[in-house]
């Protein structure tokens, strides 16, 4: 067993599109034996090229309110009219695998983990300013204008949270890729870094 396993499952969470799952992916790619991602339920229809159990657990409204009846979510949220939720079982199955388990996470999840017994590494990803996280958004050119407004009000929300004391463990600012990506890679191996600070976003 990798002594990656040992350690703490990594929180990672930041705004939609501030690249969490770019980062997330590149660690996988590159160390593929050693960390297990935490697939969320939700129920929101696939986009293109994403396989269910993958990216996402499909299911539908009426099975997600079963699993929050029978207490099966770590953390849940509605968002947009859908529900995304992370079961304690996907974060199990990780664990048994021998890997360290990942989690990509809102904010909202984020509180309701702090009430759980798991005591992760909390890391948030933040854009270097709102215009960036505007123009990664638009880029992605899966959202509408209304879809794209919304998620920068969440954004902002999310940043808000992130300022508050001893919320998260370490902050890494996405302003390039590759740097960001040597800290995210040095933190999920071991190593302790020196995290970013929040740069202002009023921009």
């Amino acid at each position: 067993m990798s002594p990656l396993t040992e350690l703490l499952p990594l929180v990672v969470s930041g705004p939609s599109g501030v690249g969490k799952g770019t980062l997330i992916k590149r660690l996988f790619s590159e160390f593929p034996d050693n960390f297990g991602f935490s697939v969320s339920h939700t129920t929101r229809s696939p986009r293109p090229g994403e396989t269910d159990g993958r990216e996402y657990h499909f299911i539908t409204r009426d099975k997600f309110t079963e699993l929050i009846q029978d207490g099966a979510f770590i953390e849940y949220a509605e968002f947009s009219g859908n529900f995304y939720g992370t079961s304690f079982q996907t974060v199990r199955d990780v664990a048994r695998s021998g890997r360290r388990c990942v989690l990509d996470i809102d904010a909202q999840g984020v509180r309701q983990i702090k009430n759980t017994d798991l005591q992760p590494i909390f890391v948030f990803i933040s854009p270097p300013n709102m215009t960036a996280l505007r123009a990664r958004l638009e880029g992605r050119a899966t959202d509408s204008e209304q879809a794209i407004q919304k998620r920068l009000g969440a954004a902002l929300k999310e940043i808000q949270y992130a300022r508050e004391p001893d919320v998260h463990n370490y902050i890494i600012v996405n302003d390039d890729l590759d740097n960001a990506y040597e800290k995210f890679k040095r933190l999920a191996l071991g190593e302790r870094i020196a995290g970013d600070i929040l740069p202002p976003l009023d921009d």
